[in-house]
């Protein structure tokens, strides 16, 4: 059946409706903000100083987004606190970071330029961390910032905040010598574990980084508390 000009632009508006999601993901600011909001709720400045933005750009960021439907918002005297809308929304970012490593030809260049190379950094996957962990073979570190930490953590995980993995060695330690650490983070992509599992190596520790986030873990049913 032929289609009419009627039809023609009522599928136009329909498909432009579901690229709407992807042209708010089309920046990479505003996917690093979904990635931060994965942690949990931020105020707007919060944000902002954390994808190094200034407050009136991470604003429009943060706008789009939820023009989109991929954020909800809620005010608290001055300040504007943004969260991811959905699981969905979590879902969709991890099948985009998918896609992107297998069809995006130099992402694995532009991984080693930001994160170093990686050879060094022993990973260990979830099944095998809820084992060790129930043999109380491990010690687990969270090394986000103190607000991602606050709204949930890995049960059982020491913190050290970024800003003092220059001191991991000394904060870790009263913990057994013989048992490994291993670092986790925001995701699979992000230095803070790389850089604890380094500086506890080249201190001797036995040290490997989570292969994954605390995202991942929460949504895969991980023990996670508050």
């Amino acid at each position: 059946m032929a289609t009419t000009a009627g039809d023609r632009q009522a599928k136009d508006a329909l498909f432009d409706g579901f690229a709407s999601v992807a042209r708010a993901l089309s920046s990479g600011r505003r996917a690093e903000i979904v990635e931060l909001l994965a942690q949990g709720e931020r105020s707007v400045d919060e944000v902002a100083g954390e994808i190094g933005q200034s407050v009136a750009n991470t604003s429009h960021h943060l706008r789009t987004l939820a023009r989109a439907g991929l954020l909800t918002s809620r005010r608290e005297g001055t300040h504007v606190h943004y969260r991811l809308a959905s699981d969905a929304v979590l879902e969709l970012w991890w099948a985009m970071r998918e896609v992107a490593v297998a069809q995006v030809d130099d992402l694995d260049d532009l991984a080693r330029s930001y994160l170093g190379d990686r050879a060094d950094v022993a990973t260990i996957d979830r099944a095998e961390l809820l084992a060790r962990l129930d043999r109380g073979e491990v010690v687990v570190v969270d090394v986000r910032p103190p607000a991602e930490y606050a709204a949930g953590h890995i049960v059982g995980a020491i913190h050290v905040p970024p800003e003092q993995l220059d001191l991991i060695d000394e904060l870790l330690g009263d913990q057994p010598t013989d048992r490994e650490v291993v670092a986790y983070c925001r995701g699979p992509y992000c230095v803070y574990a790389d850089e604890a599992v380094r500086r506890l190596q080249r201190h001797g520790r036995r040290a490997a980084r989570l292969d994954e986030g605390l995202p991942e873990w929460r949504r895969a049913g991980g023990p996670v508390a508050v």
